[in-house]
């Protein structure tokens, strides 16, 4: 059995999770580095050995003080993962499901993202990677695009498209650099 520190000790008695004190301070430690969802914070207490009373007086405190709100973090983290890691929708749905997002606040987020948003993002990511892609054999070059845009969550269809799109585009760019002419 591992010794615990005397911190440990301190922080959290023997035999219990802790006190309430305890708990809205971890909580907002965890908030310190980013936002959270109830659930995540939740199931870090719930890890911690807090018990389901305390938390839920924590959390039920701390989002009547406006530190925690599943449709704020939601909104948050759709319009930053969509715009700094190339999310599509459907990643991102997943993504919020994940953090325990309800369908109703990740509707409302992920709705400020339209189609010609989400195209624009993945326009931006294929042009970004066919800087640095071979495109001698142009079908391994498009299964390639196509997959790195389908694991970020774009639908297949639009990833299709917008490679198709791109690489004609590439294609109108370098035509006649090559000529003897």
């Amino acid at each position: 059995m591992p010794r615990s520190t005397s911190r440990e000790a301190t922080v959290r008695p023997t035999g219990e999770g802790g006190t309430e004190t305890q708990a809205k301070e971890l909580c907002l430690r965890l908030l310190t580095d980013r936002a959270r969802s109830r659930a995540e914070l939740s199931e870090r207490l719930a890890k911690k050995g807090y018990s389901a009373d305390i938390s839920e007086r924590v959390l039920d405190r701390l989002s009547e003080v406006g530190l925690v709100n599943d449709a704020d973090f939601a909104q948050q983290w759709v319009q930053s993962r969509h715009t700094y890691s190339g999310k599509g929708k459907r990643a991102l749905a997943m993504e919020l499901r994940r953090k325990g997002i309800g369908q109703e606040h990740a509707s409302e987020a992920l709705a400020q993202i339209d189609s010609e948003d989400e195209r624009e993002r993945a326009t931006e990511l294929v042009a970004k990677k066919l800087r640095t892609l071979s495109v001698d054999d142009r079908d391994r070059a498009v299964r390639r695009l196509v997959s790195m845009l389908a694991r970020r969550g774009f639908s297949q269809g639009m990833a299709f498209e917008v490679v198709k799109e791109q690489l004609d585009h590439l294609g109108d760019d370098t035509d006649g650099m090559f000529d003897d002419g």
